[in-house]
């Protein structure tokens, strides 16, 4: 017995196995029966619409395609109804049918059990998240671990709390249903997901309350309304755009596949067939936990033993003061020509688990990076363009005339404004030629991204905002009727609210946004929401705002620095909630999380929402304790390295783009002016692909995708190419080669492999960060950690000219 929200929660089992099937929607056990069981009429209406809508899918098998095609145009009753079932019957994309179980076992999902734990390591989780972020080095605790500790403990709690039943104002209640059920898990888990990572706005707050930043403190109402508006907006246009992002069979959302099985895998402990896994029969449990212990053991070797593991770029080490070799063939500063690592940080730190993304997702990758990165990279610092033989090749440091790094207090006058005098006599700043390609790169990401959606799924977005729930058929969409739906006018009434909030911080406080900036924020990021996750739902790709929102302000509200740090956060976090929550997980993605695991949606609405707001007063009562109560916080020499690193960031990012000013960066007569062609070529470059895909018919055309090519490399710098190159060829090892060769292990424990793998990860790292990062043991010093390091590639001086002792490189006068 649990407790529910009107209803939602109809199902009443509460056993922790897993039901192979589903208690409401029994199927006929023989192909006859199902073939017979088919209206011919509706299947021809369901392949007409699946026809239309997937033509363009990239993840969508070819043969399927072929299949539907061949049925309409011979109109046999026998092939239209079994190309139906490639539908109906389970999930058509081999990806999903091999992390998530067409049957719901109706299992328990909302209990006063899932309620406290959840509550209890949003508590935890969150507020150590919060005082951790503010450290340098920081570590994080991400929801995976979440997922491994819920499990033993909501296990114990299910043997040793009573199960007396208590009734509440006419509830009944009890603190123990039974065995600890998987929809409980995953309840717990959604509640850590959407609130566990720190507040993107407490990077701003920081910025704004620092004592060595603008040390001005708006009072405890502005920081949590600040905060509120912000985190829950993006819920808010996740539950309202769910037609287009959720229902959809071909909304894939890579990301949840790991999760799924680990949930699985801890809740059917039982043996794999080993006629269907290549002979493989050990449990995916088993498997799991050996795999984990694996790595948590190897990832001290790299982190620990031999550093130089990390980045193995032996080349460099051969010729340490060769610039031109550690340009090429460096991992830290460098092209990585020759990228080899054994490090699966380095692997998995950006792009998230290669073992996670479809294959088209890892070819447009590596075919962006050599193109629009290596090559235009290589152009760019050997014709000498930009000053680019002056800086090195790979970061995200920016630099004054002399080659050290640009002090934006050397600009400032009264007040945080330019001292137009100050700057001209200091110097302009230079970015390193891959930064400047990240600036362009992240304008062509974005026409892009609006212009692919347009062409090859606007009408099928036309067609999802006509249909909403009642699209073509899909097995998880059928199973999820059965429960009651979160209304939208729910989902409105909490963007109404949040809209309210954040007018009162826009309004209410010194914010330097007046209320229509506060409206084109939110504009901004409505407009890209969908293109942006649509493209992450099937790519597992992520294109944010946190480039072109400061661009965009920093125009408009040129001379306000701290206006268009609020601007940046509006519209970078309600894009990145309704898609991207902090660097852990996905707000829609949660959603299709929940569907998958058929968690009724009532049920995944209130546990977002309340997880959401408790977790916004503990990050905001945490950060402001850590502001009082440490000696000297977020001062650079800080004795416990409370250095406020996010919020220097973004002190940093607010002055370059809130004084300095795009103007005097991209403008007509900068410096970096040419790089506004990338918004040009990223609107032309669908539209090529487009015509060479529907017009001239060419068939591997419609695997490429203009945003992903561009949008992939949004991290690069300060990611090194060596993490998107090792990313993409893990990934086409096993989503490629391994799949293509051992399809049956593939399916069996390929997700189980990259949770195990995550999992193993980060459990390391937090005993090592404890162990050894923070007390400040010494590792052990030998050459492969002491040695390996001392490049040019590696202490950020592979430059191929250098600026004499008293005298400056670039313009002699400028903007």
């Amino acid at each position: 017995m649990g407790f529910s929200f009107k209803g939602a929660d109809v199902s009443a089992t509460t056993t922790s196995e897993i039901n192979p099937d589903p208690i409401d929607d029994k199927t006929p056990s023989s192909s006859d029966e199902k073939l017979g069981d088919i209206d011919v009429t509706t299947a021809i209406a369901d392949l007409d619409k699946i026809q239309h809508n997937h033509q363009w899918d990239p993840n969508l098998p070819q043969e399927k395609l072929d299949a539907v095609k061949s049925a309409l145009e011979h109109g046999d009753v026998k092939e239209i109804t079994e190309a139906d079932l490639l539908f109906t019957e389970n999930s058509p994309y081999e990806e999903v049918r091999a992390a998530v179980r067409n049957t719901d076992g109706g299992e328990i999902a909302c209990t006063v059990r899932a309620w406290i734990l959840g509550m209890i390591f949003v508590t935890l989780g969150s507020g150590l998240n919060m005082l951790l972020s503010m450290r340098n080095p920081m570590v994080n605790f991400p929801a995976l671990v979440v997922v491994l500790l819920a499990y033993p403990i909501g296990c114990l709690w299910a043997k040793v709390m009573p199960m007396k039943v208590f009734n509440t104002f006419g509830v009944q209640w009890t603190l123990n249903t039974g065995p600890f059920t998987i929809k409980e898990h995953v309840v717990v888990t959604l509640m850590s997901n959407v609130s566990i990572a720190y507040a993107y706005s407490t990077d701003a707050l920081l910025a704004l309350q620092g004592k060595p930043f603008y040390n001005k403190n708006l009072g405890w109402g502005f920081s949590l309304i600040f905060t509120l508006s912000s985190q829950l907006m993006g819920i808010a246009l996740s539950g309202l755009f769910r037609r287009f992002l959720v229902y959809p069979a071909a909304m894939l959302w890579p990301t949840q596949f790991s999760y799924t099985s680990l949930f699985y895998a801890l809740h059917d402990k039982s043996k794999s067939d080993g006629a269907t896994a290549n002979g493989w029969t050990i449990s995916r449990y088993r498997y799991f936990v050996l795999v984990t212990a694996g790595m948590f053991c190897y990832y001290w070797i790299p982190a620990v033993l031999w550093q130089g593991l990390s980045v193995f770029a032996f080349i460099t080490w051969i010729k340490p003061n060769n610039v031109v070799v550690n340009q090429l063939f460096g991992g830290f500063t460098g092209l990585s020509l020759i990228p080899i690592t054994f490090d699966w940080t380095y692997v998995s730190a950006y792009l998230l688990d290669p073992l996670l993304a479809p294959t088209e997702a890892h070819v447009n990758t590596l075919l962006g990076l050599f193109f629009f990165v290596m090559i235009a990279t290589i152009g760019i610092t050997y014709t000498g363009s930009i000053y680019a033989d002056y800086l090195p090749l790979v970061t995200s440091q920016t630099y004054d005339n002399t080659q050290t790094a640009f002090n934006v207090s050397k600009i400032l006058g009264d007040g945080f404004t330019l001292d137009v005098e100050k700057y001209r006599s200091y110097s302009p700043l230079f970015l390193s030629p891959t930064l400047a390609l990240n600036y362009g790169l992240s304008y062509a990401a974005l026409t892009a991204a609006l212009v692919h959606i347009a062409l090859f799924h606007g009408k099928e977005i036309w067609y999802r905002f006509k249909t909403a729930r009642n699209q073509e058929p899909d097995i998880h969409l059928k199973l999820m009727k059965k429960y009651v739906e979160a209304p939208e006018w729910w989902y409105s009434c909490l963007l109404i609210v949040s809209l309210a909030l954040g007018l009162g911080t826009v309004l209410g406080y010194d914010s330097q946004l007046p209320w229509w900036g506060f409206f084109i924020s939110i504009i901004l990021a409505f407009v890209f929401v969908i293109p942006t996750c649509m493209i992450m739902a099937v790519s597992n790709i992520v294109l944010s705002l946190n480039v072109i929102a400061p661009f965009i302000a920093g125009f408009i509200f040129q001379g306000k620095p701290i206006g268009v740090m609020i601007f940046k956060v509006f519209s970078t976090i309600t894009l990145g909630q309704a898609q991207t929550y902090g660097t852990n997980m996905k707000q829609t993605s949660d959603l299709k999380m929940a569907h998958y695991m058929k968690v009724p949606p009532r049920v995944t609405f209130w546990c977002q929402v309340v997880a959401s707001i408790w977790a916004v007063f503990v990050q905001i009562a945490v950060m402001n304790w850590t502001l009082g109560a440490i000696p000297d916080v977020c001062a650079i020499d800080q004795k416990s390295h409370f250095t406020c690193p996010n919020g220097r960031a973004f002190f940093s990012s607010s002055i370059v783009w809130g004084v300095l000013g795009p103007q005097r960066m991209f403008g007509p007569g900068s410096m970096y002016v040419n790089f506004n062609w990338f918004w040009l070529i990223g609107a032309v470059t669908p539209v090529i692909l487009w015509f060479l895909a529907r017009k001239m018919k060419i068939g591997f055309v419609r695997h490429l995708n203009a945003p992903i090519m561009f949008g992939a490399m949004a991290w690069l710098p300060p990611a090194t190419p060596i993490s998107f190159s090792s990313w993409a060829i893990w990934g086409l090892i096993f989503n490629y080669g391994i799949r293509k060769r051992f399809g049956g292990w593939w399916r069996t424990y390929n997700y189980v492999t990259a949770a195990a793998l995550d999992a193993g990860l980060i459990l390391s790292t937090i005993v090592v960060f404890f162990a050894i990062t923070l007390p400040g043991v010494t590792i052990p010093q030998w050459w492969g950690n002491v040695d390996v390091f001392n490049t040019v590639d590696a202490t950020d001086t592979a430059w191929l000219k250098t600026v004499p002792e008293g005298e400056t490189f670039g313009p002699a006068t400028w903007l």
